[in-house]
């Protein structure tokens, strides 16, 4: 649903009742300066936005408190912590609590997708080298038949997000059919 002003009103199902967001213009710009640098003081935030301090802080805290932020953290470079590859390992069709058990006692996985398709899981990696990677794909392909690929080159990561408008959704280009 979207109001007449053009921003949206998120609707979000929590704990049985739907609690309902609405994000103006200057949420919108938090949440993109947020996404871009977390440690922006509010001073700062405030200034970027065009809002006070004490405006700027009281949004922020809206923000966190109806869940649209839900957390902050740093961004840090894997290889510089000694990681040399990162990989991507599709995981088939496995019993479901298996494989959580194995993510949640696998260290070097830095991102684990329950997914719809051929593939079960999607799991995101970050290993030493090549013996590193064999070890631990080696668990998962224990539990089911696993597909890995190293990752040479991320082209996106970390990209901020606005609310989400339906009415940047485009339909799908129509068949034509010779009738």
């Amino acid at each position: 649903m979207v109001l007449s002003l053009g921003w949206p009103l998120i609707s979000r199902t929590t704990e049985g009742f739907t609690l309902n967001i609405e994000l103006d213009a200057h949420d919108t710009r938090i949440l993109a300066e947020l996404q871009a640098d977390a440690r922006l003081t509010m001073a700062e935030l405030g200034r970027r936005v065009h809002l006070s301090q004490p405006a700027v802080t009281e949004r922020v805290r809206k923000l966190e408190t109806q869940g649209v932020i839900t957390g902050y953290r740093a961004t840090v470079d894997l290889g510089k912590l000694g990681y040399g590859i990162r990989a991507i390992i599709r995981v088939g069709r496995a019993e479901y609590a298996r494989v959580v058990k194995l993510v949640g006692q696998t260290p070097e996985i830095i991102n684990a997708y329950n997914v719809t398709g051929e593939d079960s899981w999607v799991i995101e990696i970050a290993v030493i080298d090549v013996r590193h990677l064999d070890a631990v794909v080696t668990k998962f392909c224990m539990l089911t038949e696993t597909s890995t690929a190293i990752i040479l080159n991320p082209a996106r990561e970390h990209q901020p997000m606005a609310p989400a408008r339906s009415e940047a959704v485009k339909p799908p280009l129509k068949k034509v059919t010779n009738a």
